[in-house]
C-alpha cells in the first residue's frame, strides 16, 4: 500500500478510535417529592442574613469572632484562593508562552565527520578558518504556543472555573455550619445556666426544709429517718449542681474552640433562653436547590467533572504546537551585536498524535469518567440529604412547640405542688415523703422544661441551616 493511501487510513482509524470514547454519561437519579418540584417562594427565612435572624447581640458578637478566627473557615477560604490560582493558570495555558533564552558554549566536531572536514577548509571570517574549538553565543526571545484545536485547554479552564465556584460554595457551607454550631452551643450554654440556677434554688429550698425537719426531730415531731432522707436528697441535688457546673465549663470551652481562641469566660445572660424564638418561614422546600451551598457545590463539581472528561477525551486528538525564536547568535562576542549578520530566528510547527500504546491516555479518560459518575452520585446524595434534613427539622419545630406548652404547664403544676405539700406537712396533714417526692418531681420537671427549650433552639437553628441559611 502506498504512503498516499496509508496516511488517510491511519487518520481514519485514529479518529474512529477517538469517537469510541463517549463523554455523555447517563445516570438515573431519584425523583424529588412532589412538594419539592416546580415551586418558588421568596418567603423562606433562609434568605435572611444571620445578623437579622438572630436577635441576641451576645450571640451575634460570638459569631463575628468565630467567622474571623475559626480554623476550619480559614482553611476553606484558602481552598478558594488555591482554586482561583488554578483558574489563572488554566487561562494562562491558552496563551503563548514568551520568554528569554541565553546560552554560551563551545563545540568541537570530529575531523573525520562531515562538519569537521568541511570546517577545516571553510573561512568563518575573511582569512580565518573555522576554529576547531568553535564558541557559540546565543540570546533570543522565545515563544511556545499549544494551539487548542481539540479544546483540551479550554475545557481544563472551564473545569477550573467550575471548581472555583464549587470551592466558594464549600466555604459558604462551612460558614453556614459554623454559624449554626456556634448558635447551638451558645443556646446549650444558656440552658445549662438555667438548669444550674434551678438546681441552686432547689438546694436553697431543701436546706430550709432540712433545717425545719431537724428542728422537728428535736421536738419529737419527726424522726432520724426523715432527717437522713432530706439530707440524702440535698446531697443528690448538690452533686447534680456540680455536674452541671462541669458541663458548663466543657461547653464554654467548646464554644471558645469554635471561636478560635483559648478557654476564657463568656459573658452572657441566661434569661436570653426565655426570649422569643426567631421567626422563621420555611418557604417552599424546592428552594433547597438555590439556598443550600452544599448542593450548589455538588452541582458545580458535576460541571467540573464534565469538563475534565471532555479535556481527557481531547487528549486523544492531535496536538498542534508552534515554537519560535528571534535573537542574536555568533561565535564571538565581538560579532554578537553586529546586525543583521548576527540575527537568528526560527519558526517550527509540530503536530503530534498518539497512535500506539495509549494506555496512559485511556487510563486518564476512564478515571475522569469515573470521577464524573462519582460527582453525579454525590450531587444526588446531597440533594436527598437536604430533603431529609428539611423534613425532619420542620417536623421537629412543630413537635417541640407542642411539647414546650405541655412541659411549661407541668412545671407550673409541680412547683405549686411543692408549696402545697410543704403547707400540708406543716399542718400535719401530709407525710414528709410527700414533700420529698414533690421536690424531686418539681426539680425534674423544671430540668425537662429547660431541656425542651434547648431542643427548641436547636431545632430552629437546624431548620435555618437545613434551608440554606447562615452564610449570607
Amino acid at each position: 500500500m502506498s504512503i498516499k493511501k496509508t496516511i488517510p487510513a491511519l487518520i481514519a482509524l485514529f479518529l474512529a478510535g477517538c469517537a469510541s470514547y463517549r463523554t455523555d454519561t447517563p445516570i438515573r437519579t431519584a425523583e424529588l417529592p412532589r412538594s419539592f418540584q416546580g415551586q418558588a417562594d421568596s418567603t423562606s427565612g433562609a434568605t435572611i442574613a444571620w445578623r437579622e435572624h438572630f436577635n441576641d447581640p451576645v450571640l451575634i458578637a460570638l459569631i463575628d469572632t468565630a467567622l474571623r478566627n475559626n480554623p476550619d473557615r480559614l482553611i476553606a477560604l484558602q481552598r478558594v484562593e488555591a482554586a482561583r490560582a488554578q483558574v489563572r493558570g488554566a487561562k494562562g495555558a491558552l496563551l503563548p508562552e514568551v520568554g528569554v533564552a541565553a546560552s554560551a558554549g563551545v563545540r568541537k566536531f570530529g575531523l573525520y565527520t562531515m562538519d569537521g572536514a568541511g570546517n577545516i577548509t571553510t573561512e568563518i571570517t575573511p582569512g580565518q578558518i573555522v576554529p576547531i574549538d568553535l564558541p557559540d553565543y546565543f540570546g533570543a526571545f522565545t515563544a511556545t504556543w499549544e494551539v487548542d484545536v481539540a479544546g483540551r485547554l479550554r475545557n481544563l479552564k472551564r473545569g477550573a472555573q467550575a471548581r472555583l465556584i464549587a470551592s466558594a460554595e464549600g466555604a459558604n457551607w462551612v460558614t453556614s455550619q459554623l454559624v449554626a454550631e456556634v448558635a447551638a452551643t451558645y443556646y446549650d450554654l444558656l440552658a445549662l445556666d438555667n438548669e444550674l440556677a434551678v438546681a441552686r434554688r432547689t438546694i436553697a429550698s431543701q436546706e430550709e426544709a432540712l433545717e425545719v425537719i431537724t428542728a422537728q426531730k428535736e421536738t419529737g415531731r419527726a424522726n432520724e429517718l426523715a432527717v437522713e432522707q432530706f439530707t440524702a436528697q440535698l446531697l443528690s441535688v448538690q452533686a447534680l449542681a456540680r455536674m452541671i457546673e462541669q458541663d458548663i465549663r466543657e461547653t464554654e470551652n467548646g464554644l471558645n474552640f469554635l471561636l478560635g481562641r483559648y478557654p476564657q469566660p463568656i459573658a452572657r445572660d441566661p434569661q436570653a433562653l426565655l426570649s422569643a424564638l426567631p421567626l422563621l418561614s420555611a418557604g417552599v422546600p424546592s428552594q433547597l436547590l438555590s439556598n443550600r451551598p452544599d448542593i450548589r457545590e455538588a452541582a458545580m463539581n458535576v460541571e467540573a467533572a464534565r469538563f475534565d472528561l471532555k479535556a481527557a477525551k481531547a487528549a486523544f486528538y492531535p496536538t498542534v504546537t508552534l515554537t519560535a525564536h528571534y535573537g542574536l547568535q555568533a561565535f564571538s562576542t565581538e560579532y554578537l551585536f553586529q546586525t543583521p549578520s548576527s540575527l537568528a530566528y526560527g519558526l517550527l510547527g509540530g503536530l503530534t498524535a498518539p497512535l500506539i500504546n495509549r494506555a496512559a491516555i485511556e487510563a486518564e479518560f476512564r478515571g475522569a469518567k469515573a470521577e464524573q459518575i462519582g460527582a453525579l452520585h454525590d450531587y444526588q446524595r446531597s440533594l436527598l440529604n437536604g430533603v431529609v434534613e428539611v423534613s425532619n427539622a420542620l417536623a421537629n419545630v412543630r413537635t417541640l412547640q407542642e411539647v414546650d406548652s405541655l412541659k411549661s404547664r407541668q412545671s407550673e403544676v409541680m412547683v405549686r405542688s411543692v408549696e402545697t405539700a410543704t403547707e400540708l406537712y406543716g399542718a400535719a396533714r401530709a407525710e414528709y415523703l410527700e414533700v420529698l417526692f414533690a421536690q424531686q418531681n418539681a426539680l425534674q420537671a423544671q430540668l425537662e422544661l429547660f431541656d425542651v427549650k434547648r431542643r427548641q433552639r436547636f431545632a430552629t437553628v437546624d431548620l435555618y441551616r437545613a434551608l440554606g441559611g447562615g452564610w449570607r
